[in-house]
């Protein structure tokens, strides 16, 4: 829906303002991204937030239909040659609209989640707003697996906010912040650590 749009160019504001602080040796840390720097990341958002529907299938046919392929030459084009430069483009796109052939709260899950990719490497925290948290979580649980969802998982384990109300899911219980949720289910096992229950077991071999 049309209203997520302020709360995804809240988390863009946000990011670029703790990105600023950084000095450039910063940009080069390994992000939650296997292969990916810091740099590397927000030169993503700032190729997904670029991203128009007929502009993400031309741009897959181009890459042979290959996601990762895809996403590479995103970064690539978007990454500026210094982090200034590209620190400049995101604020360009902050209040972009466009999105790919995707639910408009994917816009939310990856402001969320690849703030987190950036920010937990750098030791920085955020308080999201807990309705960015929500929606993303809610999305991740019905969006299936070859999407970069967790929709097969909820017949697994049942996950439990501990901090909103919020539980999803079938079989053993798997409880943690809502942050900590979402992260999981984008299989970044970075947040194992911060659930518990008797469902962890079954969501860590599933990640």
């Amino acid at each position: 829906m049309n209203d997520v749009w302020p709360l995804v160019h809240a988390e863009r504001a946000a990011l670029i303002d703790d990105l600023a602080r950084l000095d450039d040796g910063q940009w080069e840390t390994p992000s939650l991204c296997t292969g990916w720097t810091v740099h590397d990341v927000v030169a993503h958002l700032i190729d997904t937030a670029r991203t128009t529907r007929i502009g993400f299938v031309a741009g897959l046919v181009r890459a042979g239909f290959d996601f990762d392929r895809q996403n590479a030459r995103g970064v690539e084009h978007e990454r500026g040659g210094s982090p200034r430069e590209t620190l400049e483009r995101l604020r360009l796109v902050t209040l972009r609209t466009s999105t790919p052939p995707a639910p408009v709260d994917s816009r939310i899950v990856e402001e969320v989640v690849h703030g987190e990719d950036i920010r937990r490497p750098l030791g920085l925290t955020r308080s999201y707003p807990q309705e960015a948290v929500v929606r993303s979580l809610r999305l991740q649980v019905r969006t299936p697996a070859s999407f970069g969802g967790a929709k097969e998982l909820t017949s697994r384990v049942r996950l439990t906010a501990t901090d909103v109300d919020l539980s999803v899911g079938d079989g053993p219980e798997v409880a943690g912040t809502a942050l900590s949720l979402l992260l999981a289910v984008s299989r970044r096992r970075v947040a194992l650590g911060e659930l518990d229950g008797p469902g962890v077991p079954t969501l860590t071999t599933a990640l």
